[in-house]
């Protein structure tokens, strides 16, 4: 068991800090939400109704598409974008999808390869892709729940203008929801990318070694 929660201590902390804020998140949601009710004469509602809301899922929601809208793009735009100097990045001689024994597939595939990736055809083809193509899933999924939260929310609050699901989709409420999001996390990426070529963090593998020059790329310690 220990060894086991060692190999696995990052899944398991970060885990742990999501179950910990999303409580937080009910409980202080929950609180501004019965606020907000009060001020209009609106009935309140309990913690577990709250739980189960529109209002709380969109929140929710909207925080996740954000976060794997990040993902996917970072995963999917490092393959071809560089950064010169940053651990990041790949240097400029490997831009794109690399060669057959960089990647360790197709002759030089190895007893330990995964099965997919020792398959072939479409199998590989599909595994060789398969972390951006299930971040933009998630994405997809997460943002699509935000829609339609974010609609029922909408038309459930008695100043709102009630509209259909596609016409919310194009509403202001929605677009600022997502963007205000996207935008953060879009300023996070630019800025880890950037201040990795000048900073260090000791034992970091998002960090190159202290010593490394700060022209060095695609090098972690």
């Amino acid at each position: 068991m220990r060894r086991f929660l060692r190999e696995h201590s990052l899944t398991l902390v970060f885990a742990g800090l999501f179950l910990a804020a999303l409580v937080g998140q009910l409980f202080a949601g929950h609180a501004d939400y019965n606020e907000r009710q009060a001020a209009l004469g609106q009935p309140l509602l309990t913690l577990g109704s709250y739980l189960f809301s529109a209002d709380f899922l969109v929140d929710v929601t909207e925080n996740w598409q954000s976060e794997y809208l990040q993902f996917f793009l970072y995963v999917t735009a490092t393959v071809w974008l560089i950064q010169k100097g940053s651990p990041e990045s790949k240097p400029e001689g490997k831009v794109g999808y690399e060669s057959d024994k960089e990647q360790q597939v197709g002759q030089y595939v190895s007893e330990s390869s995964p099965k997919w990736a020792r398959a072939g055809g479409w199998r590989t083809a599909v595994f060789s892709k398969s972390l951006g193509l299930a971040m933009l899933v998630l994405f997809l999924f997460s943002w699509s729940m935000q829609w339609v939260a974010g609609w029922y929310a909408n038309n459930s609050d008695p100043l709102a203008e009630k509209m259909g699901l596609g016409a919310y989709f194009f509403s202001s409420d929605f677009w600022n929801r997502s963007l205000q999001n996207w935008q953060s996390e879009f300023l996070a990426i630019a800025s880890m990318a950037i201040l990795s070529v000048y900073l260090r963090q000791r034992g970091s593998p998002e960090s190159k070694p202290v010593g490394a020059a700060h022209s060095v790329s695609d090098e972690s310690g």
